[in-house]
């Protein structure tokens, strides 16, 4: 069983009681005022052409304001225009286009003035735009051919709309086309591919507008797709293939960027509006893209990736989100990167927007209109619509920037004033009017009202007032005592009473005061305690067998003078109470149980101002079968969970639990640990007790005062753990004062005049009782002033109006409803920081070498520090390089120095440069003000690495050598300088040395022998020495006229090995015994039958020279072609230009297995088996080997 959460209305119910509490005071509708505008169409209005224009703007006012418009700042007649109207008492414009007409006639700018005797209010600068819907131009579209695997680009190119439409791709048989990481959707409206391949082609690409206002969507001719592939049959086994693309023949690519191009771009958007960074790579296989912000982190709250982490959108952007982001895209071939520089700009917004002044005559006040933006907007003030400076001038009235200030006024200073302020990206305009009133207080709620309000719960009394001058409020309770506020009352702006928590004692009549020098009102609010609706006989989980009987009860205490409601839910669904179901007041009773009631049932108790609920699960035993093998041996498993739980010897601090082992399943139950579940603060939620040895079915447990416990149990052997057992039945603990205090107390300011105190809470077992809240206690340190103390529910408090950065003693202590914790510990707390107000001073600079220097400053007086001293910082900057001509970069870097410290070394710097340095003080808040600019210079260094050194082997005999000049010189270059050796494996020859002129950049090597390969070292000088060398090796010499050149480096050159020589030198002595053997066999039975016609021999210019064949000539002197040999010592198989089959009337000749030809050389059939075989032996130099062997 289990308390759930009450549903959110029930919360959502106080939050709105609690809403409005420091809204501004208003003039009753029946007292003259000037007029307020209550409604207007958003700044850009765009338009359906089809329907009538309604342009709205309404206004209150006593006298009802009359209206009229202004279009595109002249004078709009609405008369002299038959389709224009104005409803009644109203200034809403509505053009009827029933009769004709075009609605783009009508676009513009408007502006609504509503006025009456004591002024004139304005409405904001309304755009009138009418929504557009252009059709696509025709277009013939050849088919767009591709290589398979290369990276494509569908353009949209929608026709622009207003509001521009949506688009989305689709083929012309109107099916979505399927997106993924390789293909997808720019926020551009183009299709990308970054690789196509082969089923691209089953469709075509149909780019789609949907367009808002007209409901229609438009469609592109489509695209057709025509892949080139090496891969001519489209397996689709392919497709699920580990390696899809070299499977298909498609090489891999490293990734380049197809949206944004280049390697950085800019952005700017606006704060408050949504900002969209897009990244999207082609690349085989396709490439991940990643999102990275330099110096910190993505806003996890409001950053989110989308179209497969091709985009990435943070909402509602503020300018600490500036800064550069760049995406990395990667596959396994390589990454490259794309910085986007984001900047952010406001359209101007409130700090502080005019409000409405009401003032008595002869009382002072002022107007505030203050705004922020970037850039900074512009302030502009009218009254009753028209510019400030050409207004009567008014004695009483003075102007200070943003700010317009009355004194003494008079009946006669009625007016409304407008503060317009703008900046390149918009505008604010707002309305407030200046009423002088004499009017005695007065009430504007009916008079005695009834509260009902649960106990211990929070409510609020209402007492809506009015008078002129502002007349103070009072509350008081039973007609006496003092003024109800502090403590458990607190007492809003606009009258109303919040009691933070109930108690009986709270019953009784309020009333409220409200007192001017005109008199006086009041008015009472009687209010009720009811007692709560709570469930105490919760309804058990129960597992029962079908078709019996189960009941569930819940019994019920309530406030007798309310009307309760008990009702059931199944499954968080409404109960149908069939014929097998009977509902009573504190029970359900279901008949013959179904399958089908398996699931959770909760029973809702509920009056008119409360409700309760509790919950229990309902599990349904099927027909239990007896096993076919019971001699079957069991594997080792989990234990079963145990079950049949049960409490005894209940005491206020302690309980027995009791349990039934569950079956070990063949492994012997080593521990059990025991659970609990708390309905209070995280229901549902279970949490670990205690653990016990497996031989253990019975502990006792100890509690924590007033929790609702509810225990389960987990067996747990070698093999794992079972599933916890059904809950026991629950047990309440009585409750008690706290005994500990929230742990974590901190004091620290969120803005300079404010500290904000924090704790953590604690938790159920350490809340001892009901509406756990805090006593916080504050003072400042230093003056041992009183205790100032609050009550707080939550976590957090907030002390406003506190000087800059001063010490506070802190107390936080827990209370419930039994009474109060320990005292507290007291702790040491700090207020908010400001901004340090100096800089350090004497800021002296020693260069230390070429990269780095030292400094030393003067500290700066603690009280100017207005925080915690963080650190001094220096910011630099390289402002040139001393030589002329290279361009450097002046980006400012820092460097901080923690602590208060009067010297630090900045390093890493670049030599023989200029630089320019400030130092600031930095506290918890930011940096102070900049110290005076110094400027230094570094020495000459030695030079970074030469550039790009690159080494080319264009033949045998040569190695050219190249380079750049260093990316960073660091001084005047004063040459190169070369060091190289050959090697061969291990062996390493002599090093030579060569030195160049700074303008030489090449260098030809002439190499001592074809094989020896050459590392070289080159590094740049300055008159300070080397710099950094760079080093790179000849490439490996290329196979040249037979195998046995092939070299490399991880092995010793075979050539120089003896036992490859004698090797050879056998092989050679082999082929020389068969050749001689060869020229004697064909001496001998060298006549036989050829081809009638005359063979041709092969050219050198023939590939077949190359394959190593031979010519059967009829010849005998004819030389034999050269046969080549391979390192294992074979021959090559040798080849006739034509096929042996011509030698003989019938296809009857074969080859071997090794490719050697047995056949007959023969013209007749007759002809002498031994003739034809002798024949065959003497022109086969293969046959010639096997008759040696």
């Amino acid at each position: 069983m289990a308390r759930p959460q009450p549903p959110p209305w029930v919360h959502a119910a106080v939050l709105l009681c609690l809403l409005g509490l420091g809204g501004a005071i208003e003039i009753p509708m029946d007292l003259s005022q000037p007029p307020t505008i209550t409604k207007q169409s958003v700044k850009d209005h765009i338009v359906d052409p089809r329907d009538n224009i309604l342009i709205e703007c309404e206004a209150k006012g006593n006298p009802a304001p009359s209206f009229h418009w202004t279009r595109n700042s002249r004078f709009f007649n609405v008369a002299k225009d038959p389709r224009v109207s104005m409803r009644r008492r109203s200034g809403t414009l509505v053009i009827d286009f029933r009769s004709g007409g075009r609605p783009e006639e009508y676009e513009g700018e408007y502006q609504c003035f509503a006025r009456n005797k004591f002024g004139t209010a304005l409405s904001n600068r309304i755009r009138l735009q009418v929504s557009k819907s252009p059709l696509w131009p025709k277009e013939n579209l050849d088919p767009v051919v591709v290589q398979e695997g290369a990276p494509l680009t569908l353009q949209c190119n929608p026709p622009p709309g207003l509001p521009s439409p949506v688009i989305f791709w689709m083929s012309s048989s109107m099916e979505p086309i399927t997106q993924d990481k390789r293909v997808s959707q720019g926020h551009n409206g183009d299709l990308y591919f970054s690789n196509v391949m082969v089923q691209d082609m089953q469709t075509d690409y149909s780019c789609n507008a949907r367009f808002h206002f007209t409901h229609t969507i438009q469609q592109k001719n489509p695209f057709t797709l025509k892949v080139l592939t090496n891969h001519p049959y489209n397996d689709s086994s392919l497709r699920n293939h580990p390696d899809m693309y070299s499977a298909r023949g498609v090489s891999e690519r490293t990734p380049s960027f197809m949206y944004p191009q280049g390697t950085a771009s800019s952005q700017m958007v606006l704060r408050g509006m949504d900002l969209l960074l897009e990244c999207i790579a082609s690349g085989v296989p396709t490439p991940d893209i990643a999102w990275y912000k330099k110096g910190g982190d993505l806003p996890s709250d409001k950053a989110k990736f989308e179209n497969f982490n091709k985009a990435l959108r943070i909402t509602s952007v503020s300018e600490e989100d500036s800064g550069e982001y760049f995406c990395l895209a990667s596959n396994k071939m390589g990454s490259i990167r794309h910085t986007i520089s984001v900047r952010v700009k406001a359209a101007p917004y409130w700090l502080d927007e005019p409000k409405n002044l009401i003032l008595a005559p002869g009382e002072d006040g002022r107007l505030v209109c203050r705004a922020n933006g970037n850039p900074k907007p512009t302030v502009q003030w009218m009254v009753n619509g028209e510019p400030l400076q050409s207004a009567p001038p008014n004695p009483n009235r003075e102007v200070a920037g943003d700010t317009i200030i009355f004194r003494d006024t008079q009946i006669s200073s009625r007016a409304v004033y407008q503060c317009n302020t703008s900046n390149e990206h918009g505008y604010l305009l707002a309305n407030a009017f200046v009423s002088v009133l004499d009017v005695p207080p007065r009430m504007m709620s009916p008079r005695n009202q009834l509260i009902r309000v649960i106990l211990y719960n929070r409510t609020r009394l209402d007492c809506p007032f009015f008078g002129s001058p502002i007349p103070t409020l009072r509350w008081f309770k039973n007609g006496q005592g003092s003024n109800l506020d502090g403590g458990n009352y607190h007492v809003y702006e606009n009258g109303s009473l919040e009691i933070k928590m109930i108690r009986k004692e709270d019953q009784g009549i309020y009333t409220c005061v409200a007192t001017n020098i005109l008199g006086k009102a009041e008015n009472q609010v009687r209010l009720e305690v009811k007692d709560p609706t709570r469930i105490f006989r919760m309804p058990e989980d129960q597992v029962v067998k079908r078709g019996t009987t189960v009941q569930l009860e819940c019994r019920v205490k309530h406030d007798p003078s309310l009307k309760l409601t008990v009702s059931w839910l199944k499954d968080d669904q409404p109960l149908y109470i069939g014929n097998r179901m009977k509902k009573e007041d504190d029970s359900l009773t279901i008949f013959g149980v179904a399958e089908r009631d398996q699931g959770s049932y909760t029973c809702v108790a509920s009056t008119e101002l409360d409700q309760d609920l509790a919950k229990a699960y309902l599990t349904v035993l099927a027909d239990q079968t007896t096993p076919t093998n019971r001699l079957a041996a069991l594997p080792k498993g989990r234990p079963d969970r145990p079950r049949d739980l049960e409490l005894t010897d209940l005491a206020e601090r302690s309980v027995r639990l009791t349990w039934i082992p569950g079956d070990d399943n063949n492994s012997p139950i080593t521990d059990y640990v025991v659970q609990f579940e708390e309905d209070q603060f995280q229901p549902g939620v279970w949490h670990d007790h205690s653990k016990f040895p497996g031989s253990v079915n019975s502990a006792v447990l100890q509690l924590s005062p007033y929790v609702n416990y509810q225990f389960r149990v987990i067996a747990v052997n070698e093999v794992g753990s079972s599933h916890p057992s059904l809950p026991s039945e629950r047990y309440r603990t009585s409750g008690a004062p706290p005994e500990s205090n929230p742990s974590d107390v901190k004091g620290e300011g969120t803005r300079k005049n404010n500290m904000e105190i924090t704790w953590t809470p604690m938790n159920a077992t350490s809340a001892f009782g009901p509406n756990l809240r805090y006593i916080v206690k504050w003072r400042r340190r230093e003056t041992r002033e009183t205790w100032n103390n609050a009550t707080v529910w939550g976590s957090r408090f907030v002390v406003g109006q506190t000087p800059v950065y001063v010490p506070y003693e802190i107390r936080v202590q827990a209370e419930n409803d039994f009474g109060k914790g320990p005292e507290p510990d007291t702790v040491i707390g700090y207020s908010g920081e400001d901004y340090p107000r100096a800089a350090p001073t004497d800021v002296k600079i020693r260069v230390l070498n070429s990269t780095a220097i030292s400094l030393q400053w003067n500290r700066v007086y603690s009280d100017t520090v207005q925080g915690q001293l963080r650190e001094y910082r220096a910011y630099y900057w390289r402002e040139s390089s001393l030589l002329k001509s290279l361009w450097v970069s002046q980006k400012r870097q820092q460097a901080g120095f923690p602590g208060d410290r009067l010297r630090g070394v900045v390093s890493r710097l670049f030599p023989y440069s200029n630089y320019k340095l400030e130092m600031v003080v930095v506290n918890g808040r930011g940096d102070g003000p900049r110290s005076e600019t110094k400027e230094f210079t570094t020495p000459e260094g030695v030079p970074s690495a030469p550039r790009r050194f690159r080494v080319r082997q264009p033949n045998l005999q040569t190695i050219n050598l190249e380079w750049d000049h260093p990316e960073h010189p660091n001084g005047i270059l004063t040459g190169y300088s070369l060091r190289y050796l050959p090697f061969n494996g291990t062996k390493l020859g002599k090093q030579m040395v060569e030195n160049f002129s700074p303008n030489q950049t090449k260098f030809t090597v002439q190499r001592a022998d074809p094989v020896s390969r050459y590392r070289f070292t080159l590094s740049a000088r300055t008159q300070v020495g080397s710099g950094e060398a760079v080093t790179e090796e000849s490439p490996a010499a290329p196979n040249e006229a037979t195998p046995t050149a092939a070299y490399t480096n991880n092995q010793p050159d075979i050539v120089t090995q003896g036992w490859f020589i004698g090797l050879m030198c056998a092989i050679a002595l082999l082929v020389l015994i068969l050749l001689i053997v060869c020229f004697i066999k064909r001496s001998r039975g060298g006549k036989y039958p050829v081809r009638e016609k005359k063979d041709v021999p092969l050219g050198p210019e023939d590939p077949k020279e190359e394959d190593g064949s031979f010519d059967y000539s009829d010849e005998d002197n004819k030389p034999l072609q050269a046969s080549q040999t391979s390192l294992d010592g074979t021959i090559k198989q040798q080849e006739s230009d034509d096929s042996l089959v011509d030698y003989g009337e019938g296809g009857e000749g074969q080859f071997n297995e090794d490719g050697s030809f047995i056949g007959q050389y023969t013209v007749k059939k007759d002809k002498e088996e031994t003739e034809g075989n002798e024949s065959s032996e003497a022109t086969s130099p293969v046959n010639a080997i096997y008759s040696l062997a």
